[in-house]
């Protein structure tokens, strides 16, 4: 054997081992991004179920709904491309085509979740985030069409004031029934303001007329309350018809 054909067998030995080191790296790397869609994926079907279950039925419509199954339908189909062989992905995923096939017949089951605590509000606007996050993605990913998306985007803006308003007006009503006309008035013109901010008030006109007839009421109360009463009799009233006694006295002597 040859020097030369020597060197040719390492050159060779040295590029095949190349070859399987790369080819390697390609199948890991392969894995690896498998494993990590897989758990994405089963994280967003996860995000997209607690919303469509959990979300305030009073803020909830039928078309809302059918946008939060196809958006759940979306990525159970693309789990299922991930890992074919899942039965239980295939049972949820005919399940949600099931549901998607009744169009704007889908019933809506999600029970009222009144908005009474700050907490509460911030709860479901977080709700509202991260179904906006889910539109954005969709539209991005090609399942929504654009002019779609931009209007579940502007929709999704629009339920956002009426939790601001169901808040503020709720809070205002506990208000008034535990006889604090103040704390009512503060609620009540916290709503008038956020609704006289909106881009669009016209559309929220209604809602604001409702809101200033609730704060002139609770004013009048406020006012009512601080007005000190004609039959009061109270110590410095006393205090001061004596004074006006005594004076009186005092004069008739010295004269």
């Amino acid at each position: 054997m040859t020097p030369l054909l020597i060197t040719l067998l390492i050159v060779a030995g040295i590029a095949l081992l190349i070859v399987i080191g790369y080819l390697n790296n390609v199948v890991e790397s392969s894995k690896l991004e498998r494993a990590r869609l897989k758990i994405e994926l089963a994280e967003r079907a996860r995000r997209c179920g607690e919303l469509n279950e959990t979300f305030p039925g009073q803020l909830m419509s039928p078309a809302l709904k059918l946008l939060m199954t196809r958006l759940e339908l979306n990525v159970a189909q693309r789990q299922l491309a991930v890992d074919k062989h899942s039965a239980e992905l295939k049972a949820r995923l005919a399940e949600l085509e099931g549901l998607v096939a009744l169009g704007d017949k889908l019933p809506v089951n999600n029970p009222p979740s009144p908005i009474q605590t700050e907490v509460k509000a911030k709860d479901v606007r977080f709700m509202l985030e991260a179904l906006h996050n889910q539109i954005v993605r969709a539209t991005q990913e090609g399942f929504l069409a654009n002019n779609e998306g931009k209007y579940w985007v502007k929709e999704i803006r629009h339920i956002l004031v009426l939790l601001h308003i169901e808040f503020f007006n709720n809070l205002g009503q506990q208000a008034l029934q535990q006889n604090q006309p103040g704390h009512a008035r503060l609620a009540f013109e916290r709503g008038v303001q956020y609704l006289r901010k909106q881009p669009e008030p016209k559309q929220y006109e209604e809602q604001l007329t409702y809101l200033e007839k609730l704060l002139a009421r609770a004013d009048a109360m406020v006012l009512d309350q601080q007005a000190p009463a004609e039959t009061d009799q109270n110590e410095l009233t006393e205090g001061l018809k004596t004074d006006e006694d005594e004076t009186w006295k005092k004069k008739v002597i010295y004269d």
